[in-house]
């Protein structure tokens, strides 16, 4: 990180820390525990090559095949997930598979050994633990390879619906078949620490064996969330529309874009009803987002990261997006991860959930629509002691959206926390807020207080720390000049 932009880091930090209060938020124990959560979405082969030991069938020059990524490697670059502040990592499916990214399962007991060993993984859902986050896995409930065990059982030999294309498809009707599922999940999750389970492939399953299936999980495992990757009425703790993913796609892929249907499923869970929505832009089995972008793609990214981080709902971010991965649905959208590439979207990802993560309202807090009309999206959210605004202007002019003292009240300040700037009201009592195009800022309202003398002071701390960096870095420059002319 540059000189520039690490003093900018910090001084945000410090007006962060200046400007908060402890939230209390009305009727937040009406809302599900999961909409704290923001989850970070990693297929493990394709994350970090930890050791060697387990590269067995390892072939870096076809993305077809695996990457050598692993358990350890998942530890030892785990700093960047948590660092952005996600509290959930959803690691795929780490089933014995036939494939990198986990599609062609061949047990629901056995751990793939291209991705490490029991202990290494016991030893990861540990280390992530430590770190204050929670694993998720994947468990397909259908679809597996023609290989799994089950199939060669002839006892099981009607278990069997359909086999096509290499894959299994179960008889999800069949009792047996459902109670061998929700045991294999059960002692799965017993076994290991897991936080979240994820089910996918979910074909024709009935909503009743759903529930029955996520019944017996969260009886297993106190506090575990149970999601899907699939719209299903099963009572999931967070809700996938397909019509949500694409919204927020086609809203951000350019400017000025109709953006009317945004929150079609955002605003039933923000009046306190319903699960919340799993709000993404990327997802695992189509295009990346990046490759339908049609403007410079990390701005793109900015903007529709940012209303998926601030809306009601549960964020979950892809592996990659931070980095701008491209690549069309498959092997080619699941690139290996590049360590190396520019850090400007990890450091805004960072900087969001730094604010989401401190106050409870902007997670949980009343939710009020300002405004949403061809990309600019405006819109509140407040509890008793906080009130945020929150402006994502996806247009192509500079807008200036005005509030009034009737509604944010008199002798207010509207406090930027990303720009860090500060309005107040003017001689008509109207705060007048400017943003230029295609831009995102977060303000709190806060009452107005002048001089910010606890921020000056941590910018000046700042400073110091700063100067007293340069002069030690001049002062050790100097001696290595001596001794190399002794």
């Amino acid at each position: 990180m540059n000189f520039k932009k690490w003093i900018s880091t910090i001084a945000a930090s410090a007006l962060i820390a200046a400007t908060f209060t402890t939230s209390s938020v009305v009727q937040a124990e009406e809302t599900s525990p999961i909409a704290d959560e923001t989850i970070y979405d990693v297929l493990v082969d394709r994350y970090f090559n930890g050791t060697n030991a387990n590269d067995f069938k390892v072939d870096v020059n076809n993305l077809a095949e695996f990457a050598g990524g692993d358990f350890k490697g998942m530890v030892d670059q785990f700093d960047l997930i948590s660092g952005m502040g996600f509290s959930i990592v959803s690691l795929g499916s780490i089933f014995a598979t036939e494939t990198y990214n986990g599609t062609m399962v061949t047990s629901y007991s056995k751990i793939e050994p291209q991705f490490g060993t029991e202990e290494e993984f016991t030893q990861l859902v540990e280390f992530v633990n430590q770190k204050k986050v929670d694993v998720m896995i994947d468990f397909p409930i259908s679809n597996v390879s023609e290989n799994h065990e089950w199939v060669s059982d002839p006892a099981k030999v009607n278990w069997v619906a359909e086999t096509a294309n290499g894959k299994v498809r179960w008889d999800l009707k069949n009792e047996e078949v459902q109670t061998a599922l929700i045991e294999a999940v059960e002692n799965f999750i017993t076994t290991y620490n897991i936080g979240g389970v994820r089910l996918t492939n979910l074909d024709n399953a009935d909503t009743s064996f759903l529930n029955k299936m996520i019944d017996a999980i969260k009886e297993a495992k106190e506090g575990i969330y149970v999601i899907s990757n699939e719209q299903s009425d099963a009572n999931f703790d967070a809700t996938y529309y397909e019509e949500t993913n694409e919204a927020f796609r086609n809203v951000y892929k350019n400017v000025d874009q109709d953006s009317s249907n945004l929150l079609t499923n955002v605003e039933t869970f923000a009046q306190k009803e319903g699960a919340p929505t799993q709000l993404m832009i990327d997802h695992l089995n189509k295009d990346r987002f990046v490759f339908d972008v049609e403007l410079f793609p990390p701005t793109r990214l900015k903007l529709s990261l940012a209303t998926a981080l601030l809306l009601p709902g549960v964020p979950v971010v892809q592996y990659g997006t931070e980095i701008a991965m491209n690549g069309e649905a498959g092997p080619e959208s699941h690139q290996i991860y590049n360590f190396k590439t520019d850090k400007e979207l990890v450091d805004f990802i960072t900087n969001i959930q730094t604010l989401r993560s401190q106050s409870e309202t902007l997670r949980r807090g009343d939710f009020k629509l300002v405004k949403n009309e061809n990309g600019l999206l405006v819109f509140e959210r407040s509890s008793d002691e906080e009130r945020w605004i929150v402006i994502i202007n996806n247009t192509g002019v500079t807008t200036r959206v005005d509030f009034t003292e009737e509604e944010l009240g008199k002798d207010k300040e509207v406090r930027g926390m990303l720009e860090t700037d500060v309005i107040r009201a003017d001689d008509n009592g109207v705060y007048p807020v400017v943003i230029d195009r295609e831009v995102v800022e977060v303000y709190q309202v806060i009452d107005e207080i002048g001089f910010n003398i606890k921020y000056l002071i941590l910018l000046a701390i700042v400073y110091i720390v700063f100067i007293g960096f340069i002069i030690a870095v001049v002062k050790k420059s100097r001696r290595n000049k001596n001794k190399a002319a002794q």
